[in-house]
């Protein structure tokens, strides 16, 4: 009963204390405030006596209403990573194609720093989980990506101000796979397709005749595909820009017999979303070693390049946003090089003739001599 008593008293005793003042162990003696700044944050700060609480109430809301910034020495609750993780995977719920590896990597992440305090992660630390990890290359510059993202969204939102991963080491990533079709190769791998998938053998050509990215591919519509101007429309292609493919002759007609198939659907490949329950079957029936889908496109490259297309066009063509991955198919065409300057020779040849000919007057000269022989 006495103890039923007492909790009424302390009850008592918190309903009286005036508006914004609270004990936050009652009976304690320790007085809290709590209030609003000029934004709508809500504060919670120690003050002590129960006169230096009433007193600091008053101050903390004269400031708010003047506009005063906050105390330095103010505690506030610190961000934890994981709120700011979920902010940057909402934001790539909506606006990355990838986000799919973004809540692969980010798992990843919130394993080692989700209950901690952000702005507590420093560089050396985060290199140090990233290495315990023995990534390549590749694998470490995208997780750093995804951490940056984090924080640079975090700071847009008024949460954070430093971002520890530009201070984190950016590795040095090799050119990449570059993998293509031979025509022997080719040869053999249509036979697979014909002897096994026949149905599917406009997907390859499409795929061989346009460069189009797998997601592209299968993600696109009929509305996209525009026979007469010789056009298929990538709403978001992998630098999220919209892009139109050309069509040659070879990707018409394997359009043409996809739309005999495939038009109630509204989808060009038919709503699937991968060639993968067929393509891997094809190449391994093929005898062909270490070849993916995407092979295609740096197949539609290579050919592009060994057919004498310059390597801005085939920038284009391919849709990169720069000259950098197109230079690894340079070597496909070693007369690039050559051919570039027999065409500045054409072009100034009149002027070079004229030289010439001036010189050829003064054959009699020791200079001109000397330089012929």
């Amino acid at each position: 009963m006495k103890q039923a008593n007492d909790g009424q008293t302390e009850t008592k005793q918190q309903a009286c204390l005036p508006r914004g003042i609270f004990e936050k162990v009652p009976g304690s003696g320790v007085y809290w405030i709590h209030w609003y700044d000029a934004q709508g944050r809500r504060h919670r700060e120690k003050a002590g006596t129960k006169s230096a609480a009433i007193h600091l109430y008053r101050k903390r809301k004269t400031q708010a209403l003047e506009g005063c910034k906050l105390p330095e020495k103010l505690r506030r609750a610190p961000v934890l990573f994981r709120e700011i993780a979920q902010d940057a995977l909402e934001y790539s719920n909506h606006h990355k194609r990838s986000v799919r590896d973004d809540r692969c990597r980010m798992s990843k992440l919130l394993e080692w720093f989700s209950d901690r305090a952000a702005e507590s992660l420093t560089p050396p630390e985060i290199e140090a989980w990233f290495q315990s990890e023995n990534w390549s290359a590749g694998t470490w510059n995208r997780y750093r990506s995804l951490l940056s993202l984090i924080y640079r969204l975090a700071i847009r939102a008024g949460k954070l101000k430093e971002n520890p991963a530009p201070l984190v080491r950016h590795k040095t990533e090799s050119s990449g796979r570059l993998r293509f079709l031979s025509p022997e190769e080719d040869s053999k791998l249509r036979t697979a397709i014909l002897q096994l998938f026949p149905e599917h053998l406009p997907e390859f050509e499409l795929a061989l005749h346009t460069g189009l990215r797998r997601s592209e591919q299968y993600l696109a519509c009929w509305v996209d595909v525009n026979f007469g101007r010789r056009v298929l429309t990538v709403p978001v292609d992998k630098p999220g820009r919209t892009s139109h493919v050309p069509l040659n002759a070879s990707a018409l007609h394997a359009l043409a017999e996809l739309l005999g198939r495939t038009a109630n659907s509204g989808s060009v490949c038919g709503g699937i979303c991968s060639p993968r329950s067929w393509f891997e079957r094809a190449v391994d029936a093929a005898g062909i070693k270490d070849f993916r889908w995407h092979d295609l496109h740096h197949t539609f490259a290579s050919r592009l390049v060994m057919s004498g297309a310059d390597l801005r066009t085939v920038a284009e063509l391919l849709r990169d946003s720069s000259l950098t991955m197109v230079m690894r198919y340079a070597h496909l065409a070693p007369d690039y090089r050559l051919a570039a300057v027999e065409r500045m020779h054409a072009v100034f040849a009149t002027e070079s003739t004229a030289t010439r000919t001036a010189t050829d007057g003064l054959s009699g000269s020791p200079s001109t001599v000397n330089v012929l022989q």
